[in-house]
């Protein structure tokens, strides 16, 4: 049998074993639930397991009967604070908290993998590290893993490293993609606090208000985005967050608001982070107030190794058919904490289509397809199992 036929063979385990996690979801670092269920499903795989210490993660490692390359594969686990209206029957049962990015899928395909690598051991051309990772969702658990030593979990670092990420609608459903160079973007913070002094609604003359002077730089920062940033290598600023005043009468001391800034190359990260800072601050001042800002550096843009991409292009059009892939035209505004692994280790980042395109990721309605499982699975495998006679020069 193909590898393909082996995880097609494995495909009713595989959806008990997500429908499970998507009923239990859980959120950040802490995933009992789902740490167990994927050490059960992994029971009895010839695999060296350790847990994290500091975080729910599980890293096993396929021991191959002779010397070669060691592959990493990658699935995150956690899910969104979001509340569920699918109405599927086997929908969250936790209230308030989704698996709406679909790491129930990448969590039950790295299973399938692994069991699938396992049984053709003899064929490993190298040592294979499975990555279950908590906390993708803002928690940056993949560097919480690397912390832990998952990057050497084999003795050696990788050779090549590989993640799938399923969309429900950004991406045709069956297909995968992936690009060359950056594929997602850096995702910074900035927080924002004006300080002023409160007073009377009907006497502002008496207070330094900060409500007039937050919202004059939050339309500053768009206008900050459109003239200053290169159209070719964009910026993408957008204020989530903003709070001031407990009364329609009274002037507040404080206000405050957060913002993320997406990037896609250093130097528009570093002269966004600088106008930014510059610009709240220098609107406050002119006011005769004072802002207090804060720049949060995040996730680092996620950059696809060329050669690893071209490998992967190969591999999928080979298992699946050339008509299963296709080269992304675009980086994507999204951020993705598997972007420090490849910081480190060469390898991409691959998107796959597994939704109706009704609903994105992220979204309470978000639904996504079993049916790709086992492609999912015999692509992670066959990324391994190939890895070992090199990548297109």
């Amino acid at each position: 049998m193909s590898v393909h036929e082996d995880a097609i063979a494995i495909r009713d385990d595989m959806i008990r074993l997500r429908r499970q996690v998507h009923a239990e979801p859980e959120i950040g670092l802490d995933l009992p639930r789902t740490q167990e269920r994927v050490l059960t499903a992994l029971d009895g795989l010839p695999l060296e397991v350790s847990l994290g210490e500091g975080l729910s993660s599980v890293t096993a490692v396929l021991r191959a009967n002779r010397p070669g390359p060691v592959v990493l594969l990658r699935a995150d686990m956690d899910a969104l604070p979001v509340q569920e209206r699918t109405g599927l029957g086997y929908a969250s049962r936790v209230e308030g908290v989704m698996h709406a990015c679909g790491h129930d899928l990448h969590t039950a395909m790295l299973v399938g993998a692994a069991h699938v690598l396992a049984a053709r051991r003899d064929a490993l051309p190298g040592d294979v590290i499975f990555m279950f990772q908590p906390g993708e969702e803002g928690w940056d658990g993949s560097a919480a893993m690397i912390a832990e030593g998952v990057l050497d979990a084999a003795g050696k670092r990788p050779d090549a490293a590989y993640a799938l990420h399923v969309f429900a609608a950004a991406v045709p459903h069956g297909s995968f993609t992936a690009r060359p160079g950056t594929t997602m973007a850096a995702s910074d913070g900035l927080e924002v606090t004006v300080v002023g002094s409160g007073g009377h609604g009907a006497r502002p003359h008496r207070a330094n208000d900060p409500i007039p002077v937050i919202c004059e730089i939050v339309t500053a920062l768009q206008t900050l985005v459109t003239r200053q940033s290169d159209i070719f290598d964009p910026v993408v600023l957008t204020v989530g967050s903003l709070h001031a005043g407990t009364r329609r009468n009274v002037i507040p001391d404080t206000a405050r608001f957060e913002a993320t800034l997406r990037t896609f190359s250093a130097p528009a990260k570093a002269r966004i982070k600088d106008a930014a800072i510059t610009l709240a601050e220098s609107i406050a001042r002119a006011h005769g107030l004072r802002a207090e800002v804060t720049y949060v550096d995040g996730y680092p843009m996620t950059v696809n190794d060329p050669q690893e991409t071209a490998f992967v292009a190969g591999t999928i059009g080979e298992v699946l058919g050339e008509h299963r892939f296709h080269q992304l035209a675009a980086p994507l505004p999204g951020s993705e904490d598997f972007s420090r692994v490849l910081q480190r280790i060469p390898g991409a980042f691959v998107l796959l289509g597994a939704g109706d395109g009704t609903a994105d990721n992220h979204s309470p309605l978000a639904e996504f397809d079993d049916s790709v499982l086992p492609d999912g699975a015999a692509v992670l495998a066959e990324l391994a199992l190939r890895r070992g006679r090199g990548v297109p020069a």
